[in-house]
């Protein structure tokens, strides 16, 4: 049977106290309607259907994918109203699933077994005990059990507010079924609106049963404001760092990592307090994160050590490397096995081969060295001339002295050899050695300048 998903996504968001829509704000680096949509998709469903309101354009520009069938809900009447307005895109021969765009850790099982239900022909409703349900809509059973009714918080006398089984909002149903249902709303309510909740006490009434599916709590919290936006937050990062854990990572303080995006971490990794994690990042056997490191869309290879406070951005690091304490690898830098990059050295768009180092103070910009080399602290690639860029290539074992200034273009053959304090603007031949810089003077017996007598001297 066809799957059909609706995700509710036009409201102002109002508590949220921003410019931006509410479904845009983030959840682990990503949009929270983004979350909603990777797990719908896991269903392979038909077709997915957003419907969007306030800031629609915004959202839609924000997740910018074509494959989507977008509803507008130009006047904001209730979610019975949202969902009635996206049924006229929706075949009635399958099963509709209404999720919601900033309900972002609901489980792919919970919903298998919501769809599951419906496709049997029965009402599949996701519910959920609250120790505290505050003002959400409150699960009625009769003496049997069975759910009857859902009665939102506004709506409930003092005895149906003490009911602890929350709805989430979350249901699937056959979609004859939920069209026959959506036509037969009223607005008869403290709100005035169309509540989709009513379509759990005209299936009853129509003798269809209400399975309800428990989900976890943390599965159903729906974001309003921002201190629901961090709780949320911190609840998801203790999903991906367990599961990090459970690959073989260990972690010093798992509350104090952040995970924003696709991470493959290999065994007997080890992280340190505060590591951040961005985008695509792939991990080999026995990586070592030091305190405050950041990395984003890098592969680090087998065995390399990021000491603290280092930050790593579009990278490919192979086996065996040292990084930072507070180092700056930038993107499109490849670093071979074994190589060094100590404190305060900054990469961009260079490929340092197989053994070379740059220990400390030293910036390479759009440079290829070969293996073995040795860049001095102060050393620095001159690449920009302030309209274009260039590139400075070693060969093998070139030592690169301290307080160096390499001005691309620039070839240094291997064995090359640049003196220290040398400001480098011609090619190094082989086993060559680069001196480039003022002779130095000695003026003896020199008398330094008196602050005193000068002082004097400007009073004259």
């Amino acid at each position: 049977m066809f799957l059909d998903v609706v995700i509710l996504a036009a409201g102002k968001g109002t508590r949220m106290r921003s410019a931006r829509a509410k479904v845009l704000h983030t959840i682990g680096g990503k949009p929270m309607l983004q979350h909603v949509l990777d797990t719908a998709r896991q269903l392979a469903p038909r077709q997915i259907c957003p419907v969007i309101g306030h800031q629609g354009d915004e959202v839609r520009d924000a997740i910018d994918d074509s494959t989507l069938t977008w509803v507008e809900q130009a006047q904001q009447l209730g979610t019975g109203h949202a969902v009635r307005e996206a049924m006229a895109h929706v075949a009635g021969d399958g099963v509709v699933l209404v999720l919601y765009g900033d309900v972002p850790l609901i489980g792919e099982t919970t919903l298998k077994t919501a769809v599951s239900v419906a496709t049997s022909g029965q009402v599949g409703l996701v519910t959920s005990v609250f120790a505290d349900p505050a003002e959400l809509g409150r699960i009625v059973r009769n003496a049997q059990g069975d759910v009857v009714r859902i009665v939102e918080f506004k709506d409930a006398d003092e005895a149906t507010r003490q009911i602890n089984e929350i709805n989430s909002g979350i249901v699937a149903v056959p979609s004859a079924d939920l069209n026959r249902w959506l036509n037969q709303l009223d607005t008869d309510n403290a709100q005035g609106e169309l509540y989709l909740t009513d379509i759990i006490e005209m299936a009853v009434n129509d003798g269809k049963k209400v399975t309800s599916i428990a989900a976890q709590p943390h599965e159903v919290i729906g974001v309003n404001d921002r201190v629901q936006l961090a709780e949320v937050e911190r609840l998801y990062q203790a999903q991906q760092t367990e599961t990090l854990m459970r690959a073989g990572t260990t972690m010093q303080d798992p509350s104090r990592v952040d995970i924003r995006g696709e991470i493959t971490v290999g065994e007997d990794c080890l992280f340190d307090v505060n590591v951040v994690l961005e985008g695509k990042v792939v991990l080999g056997d026995r990586v070592q994160l030091g305190p405050g490191v950041v990395i984003k869309d890098s592969v680090i290879g087998d065995g390399t050590v990021v000491h603290a406070y280092t930050t790593i951005d579009g990278a490919t690091v192979a086996a065996e490397c040292s990084l930072g304490p507070f180092a700056r690898i930038r993107p499109l830098t490849v670093l071979d096995e074994g190589v060094r990059i100590g404190n305060f050295v900054e990469t961009k768009k260079s490929h340092l081969g197989a053994g070379s180092k740059a220990n400390h103070l030293a910036y390479l910009g759009d440079a290829t060295l070969g293996r073995d080399c040795n860049v001095g602290a102060g050393a620095i690639t001159a690449n920009y001339d302030g309209v274009n860029k260039y590139e400075t290539h070693a060969g093998d074992n070139v030592f690169v002295g301290t307080n160096v200034t390499m001005v691309a273009p620039l070839n240094l053959q291997d064995w090359a050899f640049l003196a220290a304090g040398s400001t480098v603007t011609n090619d190094v031949g082989e086993n060559d050695l680069a001196v480039a810089r003022g002779k130095q003077r000695v003026i003896r017996k020199w008398t330094r300048p008196d602050q005193a007598a000068a002082k004097k001297k400007a009073g004259d």
